[in-house]
């Protein structure tokens, strides 16, 4: 874990280390990433739009392979594949995987909350839910099993993930290089974080409260 998250605070080196390491394979890795986080749906901590943000900001760099349409166009795609496939997970085995070793991975109250989220905004949830870490990867599985028709699912998610990959890495691309920006990399990575988790914390200690008061 604590790997993880200096992996995430200073993910600007570790990702020019792994373009260094890797090369032109780096794009596999990152869109491994990705299609992990969105489509597994036991794991929904690995860090998607900080990923992003700081691939664009690398591929601004004229010294570096990374091509930014190239990661526009792959981490749009695979994060619409990572859906469908978590849409799938839930539709065939969904409340089958929750009661296994693996389902303990997602706690009672995450999948909770993802259907109140679906409950208050409806359909548009699925769009929305892209810009909110953990809900987004509970937010396919949450529709499916809630028999969410899945062509009408796939329309909202293609707009989602288009919009989301659009934001992450064209942000990261051109603003990623500004001598402030790079300067606190980290505290604007750390800044992204915690304000896409700021409202699924406010919604888990919403829930807590009201339990504690019934």
């Amino acid at each position: 874990m604590q790997f993880l998250i200096d992996f995430i605070l200073h993910i600007d080196v570790h990702l020019a280390n792994l373009v260094n390491s890797f090369g032109l394979w780096s794009y596999a890795l990152m869109f491994l990433i990705i299609l992990i986080e969105t489509g597994v749906v036991v794991l929904p901590f690995l860090p998607g739009d900080s990923l992003l943000f700081a691939a664009g900001a690398l591929s601004a760099n004229a010294n570096n392979i990374l091509d930014a349409w190239i990661l526009w166009i792959g981490f749009f795609i695979v994060s619409l594949i990572g859906d469908s496939l978590n849409y799938f997970i839930g539709r065939t085995i969904g409340q089958k995987l929750l009661n296994t070793k693996i389902g303990h991975f997602i706690k009672p109250e995450q999948i909770k909350e993802t259907e109140k989220f679906y409950e208050k905004h409806g359909a548009i949830a699925i769009i929305l839910a892209r810009y909110m870490p953990i809900i987004r990867t509970l937010a396919p599985f949450v529709a499916a099993t809630s028999n969410f028709p899945y062509l009408r699912f796939f329309k909202y998610s293609l707009i989602g993930t288009f919009s989301w990959a659009s934001i992450a890495v064209w942000a990261g691309y051109f603003f990623g290089n500004i001598p402030f920006v790079r300067k606190h990399f980290t505290m604007i990575i750390l800044a992204i974080i915690i304000v896409t988790i700021l409202p699924a914390v406010i919604g888990f200690i919403k829930t807590r409260t009201k339990k504690t008061k019934n």
